[in-house]
């Protein structure tokens, strides 16, 4: 009989041994696409890392297009203001989308909470944000003020934010208040 953890372990290897095997598939048929680094759309995708946002498939977008960037909420943070400095300063990008999504589990958390858990466990608080929320909307407004009025940025001004729905596929488009 295995333990719960020796499962999970199991499983958690199984699914890279799968990611390692396709990756020898695609390398096989894999052509060089010749795609340059600097997105031909001119633009940066801020969003979530959940795992059932297909961006490509989402927002029509081709291998080259866009700069994609996900993180647990898809939070303007100051590692997203890095990323964003160096694809506009360095990489051409002039435009910003920001993308919530309905069902986030950002919505499930609590700054405190979260960092009790993980100093109960651990023995040390972390030293970061969680950047949790409860608002959608207002999170995608304090996102867009983030980017707008960050002085490493070159181009604010475009900067569009909205909201996807899991269960229609659909965006709708928040605008600042």
């Amino acid at each position: 009989m295995t333990s719960a953890a020796e499962d999970d372990a199991a499983l958690v290897g199984g699914a890279v041994d799968h990611m390692i095997e396709a990756n020898r598939a695609y390398a096989q048929r894999y052509h060089d696409p010749l795609v340059a680094n600097r997105p031909t759309r001119k633009v940066t995708v801020v969003t979530c890392m959940d795992a059932r946002l297909d961006l490509h498939a989402m927002l029509g977008l081709e291998l080259g297009d866009a700069h994609l960037i996900r993180n647990a909420g898809g939070v303007v943070t100051d590692d997203v203001i890095r990323s964003l400095a160096i694809s506009q300063r360095c990489l051409g990008t002039r435009k910003v989308v920001l993308i919530h999504h309905t069902g986030c589990g950002m919505l499930q958390i609590t700054e405190d909470g979260f960092k009790r858990e993980i100093e109960a466990e651990c023995g040390i608080r972390p030293p970061w944000a969680v950047e949790a929320f409860h608002d959608l909307e207002a999170d995608l407004r304090q996102s867009m003020a983030r980017v707008r009025n960050s002085p490493f940025l070159r181009h604010t001004e475009l900067v569009r934010a909205f909201l996807y729905d899991v269960h229609t596929g659909l965006l709708t488009e928040v605008h600042e208040s």
